[in-house]
């Protein structure tokens, strides 16, 4: 047997364990920071196509274990708060007390934190008797809603540029969080009840008034007496800054039906659309049309 030097032994070693770890290092990394962004189901001319992979490319949302998106999926209110978890970064307004939880929503519930943190910043609340319906469906402007008073969003005026409440200082940036894709089918939205629904603060304005609300969306919806009376308000404001998208009708909100995964995806795109953190889709993409504008709306351009 040949006897080969200690140094040259050494070497050898140092040699392959370098190549281990250059050879492994790649694909740690690729796990690390891959995001789907494509999904099988969410075809390019799928009306919703847009809205979905600009939130996927910035892993607000994902897809299932199965790699799908299942755009016509309802939403629930647990998803919905994990999904507005990942989309803004709210300081909080109002806290939960010690100790306390919603009966329905066990501490070790995979959106037990979401839930709290969507409530806890304005987004939505509980029901009567400390249940919170985690896996209620959420209709479509329960989702408007949520938006624009977790948002302290108000009215634009035909002569000045939209007012807004005090901003409130953002939360550091938290580490993105990734659920697992058949959380994602849990993830159903959560928005304030009409009951416990708060009116943000607002700021005196000198702009000439508005439009009332409930003109602005008679002439807007066809279906606008469908619109429930605590959320006209919300739902002229969302208008106004273009973050409604209605498929296949502009002008067919359908407000009281579940929402669906593609079309919570264009409401959460549009509202990021109009705080100035996300680019707005190209004019000459087929989504494009779905949006609603009115003719008094300050973002009419986009």
């Amino acid at each position: 047997m040949i006897s080969l030097p200690r140094w040259l032994l050494a070497s050898t070693s140092l040699s392959a364990l370098c190549l281990t770890v250059i050879a492994s290092a790649p694909f740690r990394t690729y796990a690390q920071n891959s995001t789907q962004t494509v999904f099988p189901d969410v075809e390019p001319n799928y009306w919703a196509q847009p809205f979905i992979r600009g939130l996927a490319l910035r892993n607000v949302i994902t897809g299932y274990p199965d790699g799908t998106y299942r755009p016509e999926q309802t939403i629930e209110r647990d998803e919905f708060a994990a999904i507005i978890r990942q989309a803004f970064d709210q300081q909080p307004v109002r806290q939960i007390a010690s100790g306390a939880v919603y009966k329905d929503v066990p501490a070790n519930y995979w959106a037990t934190n979401a839930i709290e943190e969507a409530y806890q910043q304005g987004f939505m609340a509980g029901y009567p008797g400390g249940y919170f319906r985690p896996r209620q469906e959420v209709t479509k402007v329960e989702a408007i809603v949520a938006l624009t008073r977790g948002l302290d969003l108000t009215p634009a005026t035909s002569t000045a540029p939209a007012t807004t409440a005090p901003r409130r200082q953002q939360r550091a940036k938290r580490p993105i969080l990734f659920f697992p894709l058949a959380i994602t089918s849990l993830m159903q939205p959560l928005m304030v009840p009409p009951a416990q629904a708060e009116t943000p603060p607002t700021t005196a304005s000198t702009a000439t008034p508005q439009r009332p609300a409930s003109v602005l969306i008679s002439e807007t919806y066809k279906d606008a007496n469908q619109i429930p009376q605590y959320a006209v308000g919300s739902v002229a404001t969302a208008t106004q800054k273009n973050i409604v998208v209605n498929y296949p009708n502009s002008n067919v909100l359908n407000p009281n039906q579940p929402a669906t995964r593609a079309e919570v995806a264009a409401l959460i795109y549009q509202t990021l659309v109009a705080q100035g953190k996300i680019e707005p889709i190209a004019i000459n993409t087929p989504a494009y049309q779905y949006i609603v504008r009115t003719n008094n709306t300050s973002q009419n351009s986009q």
